[in-house]
């Protein structure tokens, strides 16, 4: 467990050398926009609702970098299913880093097409992961880089994941005490959550 966490805060401190820059002009940019709207038209301001659709943002961003700026390990295209699935040893460094990253990496993707879209069909959440992981891949054929139709499989599965378990989250919301559902409970949850995240990945 310790070597996967140090392998993820590698990861995400490699990743905001490059894409923080953008990061911020994009956030301070969002929240100049959201509270001039807030203010301006008098909409209700829900702290955890506004801290999730920044993090949205932030995980686009870095999904785009990711899948158009981030150097692959091979350099060859893979049309033929779980071909690269099956590359590597089981239980290897590398299996772990292809077969959970690849699923890690849309797994939010499935959370906030479950809170944002509000989807119940299963078929439709697969429709939408299929056609953004097929255009990423097929942008990166385009750009030169690989193509793999291993990545789609995974990416496809982790945004289910992502999507059921927002669902069961949501669920599980739903039968708790009245006083747990106040905005005001959720705000700090938020704020402990996102503070635990920034601790655990970041120096």
């Amino acid at each position: 467990m310790n070597n996967m966490i140090e392998g993820l805060r590698s990861e995400v401190i490699d990743l905001l050398k490059y894409v923080w820059p953008t990061i911020v002009i994009s956030i301070i940019i969002a929240i100049l926009l959201r509270v001039t709207d807030v203010i301006v038209n008098k909409k209700e301001f829900i702290f955890h609702e506004e801290l999730l659709k920044l993090c949205f943002i932030v995980y686009i961003l870095c999904l785009f970098y990711i899948v158009t700026f981030q150097d692959v390990g091979w350099s060859s295209h893979n049309f033929i299913p779980f071909k690269e699935i099956l590359r590597y040893d089981f239980g290897s460094g590398m299996f772990y880093k292809n077969i959970f990253g690849n699923m890690l990496l849309f797994l939010p993707y499935g959370i906030f097409i479950g809170k944002y879209v509000k989807l119940n069909d299963k078929v439709a959440v697969l429709l939408i992961a299929f056609i953004t992981s097929f255009s990423i891949e097929t942008i990166q054929l385009l750009i030169g880089r690989v193509f793999d139709v291993d990545d789609i499989i995974l990416n496809i599965i982790g945004c289910l994941i992502g999507f059921y378990l927002y669902k069961a989250f949501k669920n599980s919301v739903d039968k708790l005490p009245s006083f747990m559902q106040k905005n005001i409970v959720w705000d700090i949850i938020s704020l402990l959550i996102f503070g635990g995240l920034v601790w655990i990945l970041l120096p």
